[in-house]
């Protein structure tokens, strides 16, 4: 064999591609509708008595690591200082969506490290509040503030993992920062705790969330 052709050898070796090179992972063979709850919220229900929520999340896995959102619940809090006292309730839901950040090692690896966008509305209800002022001078002096209802509306950004623990359970966490859109609603005596969102009097929030969910799959037909 000549040199000229001892190198060709070689070259045609190197440029060769391994017969052992995995397969490429297909992300889109499989469908996946998750549902689960905020165990986060239910703890804190135990040491906040006088606030509480309750939160549940949907998700549909579309296509190529993008997720659609679905997440909803309801609250409320009760303010009872010695001058000042009302209660406040609300309902939820949370719109938006996740995209995986992390490659998946096989067809059915699920686990994800996400950042997501939300949009968040809510329907606020507050009770006439009493209040009570002191004046050493004039006298002390009573009177109520009506009852109120009204929208709220934000938007999130959001990131967190999941973490496939057996066939179906993930569990997971979610990291929010929240901005209220409509802030002239709650410049009258804002609810001290909207849940979905947070503490009423502030413009810009933040939040945690721990999930444990079940999975539905299925195979899609191609």
């Amino acid at each position: 064999m000549s040199l000229l052709a001892c190198f060709a050898v070689v070259a045609q070796t190197e440029n060769a591609e391994p017969d052992t090179a995995p397969p490429p992972v297909e992300l889109n063979k499989y469908g996946q509708f998750r549902v689960g709850v905020d165990l986060s919220k239910i703890a804190r229900n135990f040491f906040f008595k006088n606030q509480y929520s309750f939160e549940i999340s949907l998700d549909y896995y579309y296509k190529n690591e993008l997720y659609f959102v679905l997440e909803g619940g309801y609250g409320g809090s009760d303010i009872t200082y010695t001058d000042l006292w009302y209660k406040s309730q609300n309902s939820f839901l949370r719109i938006g969506i996740d995209k995986t950040m992390t490659p998946r090692l096989f067809t059915r690896d699920m686990d994800m490290l996400f950042i997501g966008l939300r949009y968040g509305i809510s329907s606020i209800s507050r009770t006439e509040a009493g209040y009570v002022i002191l004046d050493d001078f004039w006298g002390n002096s009573m009177g109520t503030i009506p009852a109120k209802s009204f929208m709220g509306h934000w938007t999130e950004i959001t990131g967190g993992m999941r973490v496939e623990l057996g066939k179906g359970l993930f569990a997971g966490y979610n990291i929010r920062a929240k901005f209220l859109i409509n802030q002239k609603p709650f410049r009258e005596l804002p609810p001290a705790y909207v849940a979905g969102y947070g503490n009423g009097e502030k413009t810009t929030a933040f939040d945690f969330n721990f999930y444990l969910q079940y999975a539905f799959r299925w195979k899609r037909s191609k």
